[in-house]
């Protein structure tokens, strides 16, 4: 099985031929510190960026129900977070009203491999929507997960209950942490051409070297993708 390996001087994808078996107890011995100063930050950097783009929101929520009036501009969805536990997941909307009802239509044409769904173009998505998943805008609500303590800043990004359904005990390692707004998979380039097995390993590398400075530079890579616009 290729298992994809980051360091800490680089976040590049390389190739292994074993699994990364996790020891919860080694990855979180020492960590106290880490952990609440990750807190912390978590609530000082959600609360001032939920203030300062108040009026971003607002305008964004216009623009969504203009095109969506008979849908919530903001989209909620159960997504499961550390140690199996379901939270209410929120997002600006970027699809249609009914994409829910859609997905067994087009489960057939999914492009990842895995229990991740991902598909080009996919027709779900609306005018606007495609404007915020390129410049990944409509994940900013998420902010408030992070607020509420759901999510964090950096980690495995949160999957559906659908998929954690079908997880084998290796990949339910992902969920050893809280979910993250951001994360290495989210700031590599062609994110969307990876096998759902170089994700999960990026998550675990992530999981066991994680640290204050490889928050830090995941944050910052963040900001690049953003301008980058290398959502979808």
């Amino acid at each position: 099985m290729a298992v994809t390996v980051i360091t800490e001087k680089n976040t590049n994808i390389e190739n292994a031929t074993h699994k990364l078996l996790l020891d919860r107890a080694a990855i979180n011995e020492g960590k106290r510190g880490y952990l609440i100063v990750k807190r912390i930050f978590d609530i000082l950097f959600s609360v001032i960026c939920l203030a300062l783009l108040l009026p971003f929101f607002l305008i964004i929520t216009l623009i969504v129900f203009i095109e969506c009036p008979k849908a919530s501009p903001i989209f909620t969805q159960q997504r499961i977070g550390k140690d199996k536990k379901p939270f209410r997941f929120y997002k600006f909307r970027s699809m249609i009203p009914d994409a829910e009802d859609k997905l067994e239509e087009l489960l057939h044409k999914n492009e990842m491999d895995g229990h991740a769904f991902k598909i080009k173009d996919d027709p779900r998505i609306t005018k606007v929507g495609k404007f915020l998943r390129k410049t990944s805008i409509d994940e900013l609500p998420q902010l408030l997960n992070v607020l509420l303590g759901d999510m964090t800043i950096v980690g495995p990004r949160p999957p559906l209950p659908r998929e954690v359904e079908n997880y084998s005990e290796y990949e339910l390692q992902r969920l050893y942490v809280t979910p993250g707004l951001t994360c290495y998979w989210q700031i590599t380039p062609n994110r969307n051409d990876m096998t759902f097995n170089e994700w999960l390993n990026m998550d675990l590398q992530y999981i066991q070297k994680r640290s204050l400075k490889t928050d830090l530079r995941i944050i910052l890579g963040t900001f690049g993708a953003v301008f980058k616009m290398n959502g979808v």
